[in-house]
């Protein structure tokens, strides 16, 4: 037992030595990043080995699908009272019965007489309606924008995962006098940069 310990720590440098020589950094196939990203949304960062910015795109989705959600209830809220309203107009049966959902999406303590009669609050429910239809509209755009940006940041990430930059890359300012066409002298800074 004492020999193959012993010959184990007499190799253990040989073993170290040879795993250190054999450390390859991975270069993740920027294609490859982008289309795991159009399966699961997420996927071409976790293909990155950029766990961190999981949580950016998947609060950017549940933000997005929130909004789609209140915005959509909404809508459809102002909707079918505008349809109800609509509806009661043309039967003239409107009445104030806090049952009815043009009646029921009025502010708190406020008449049809007091928003200025059923003609007037049918116009602002589908002014309304229209908002809100908007609203979820851009929130579904939101949505399509967010999911490009992570296919984006997906390409982007393993393009310039092995980009380095050079220790010799400098920035130098200088101020500068010089005499313009009028032999006026002008002053300004100058910018250089170096490869």
């Amino acid at each position: 037992m004492k020999r193959w310990l012993i010959i184990v720590l007499m190799l253990l440098p040989l073993i170290v030595q040879a795993q250190q020589d054999s450390i390859v950094i991975r270069k993740p196939d920027a294609g490859k990043a982008v289309w795991l990203g159009v399966i699961a949304p997420g996927a071409g960062q976790i293909y990155n080995g950029s766990y961190w910015k999981l949580p950016i795109v998947y609060g950017g989705f549940m933000g997005c699908g929130y909004a789609i959600s209140v915005m959509q209830g909404r809508y459809s809220g102002y909707k079918g009272a505008y349809l109800d309203l609509y509806n009661d107009i043309q039967a003239g049966t409107v009445s104030e019965d806090p049952g009815k959902t043009y009646i029921a999406v009025l502010p708190d303590g406020y008449t049809l007489s007091q928003v200025g009669g059923a003609s007037t609050w049918m116009n602002t429910l589908k002014n309304r309606q229209s908002v809100y239809r908007r609203y979820r509209d851009y929130s579904i755009l939101a949505i399509v924008v967010v999911y490009a940006l992570s296919l984006v940041d997906a390409y982007v990430d393993a393009q310039l995962l092995d980009f380095d930059i050079s220790p010799n890359l400098s920035l130098n300012l200088e101020p500068q006098i010089y005499y313009d066409l009028q032999q006026q002298k002008t002053a300004e800074l100058k910018v250089a940069i170096q490869f």
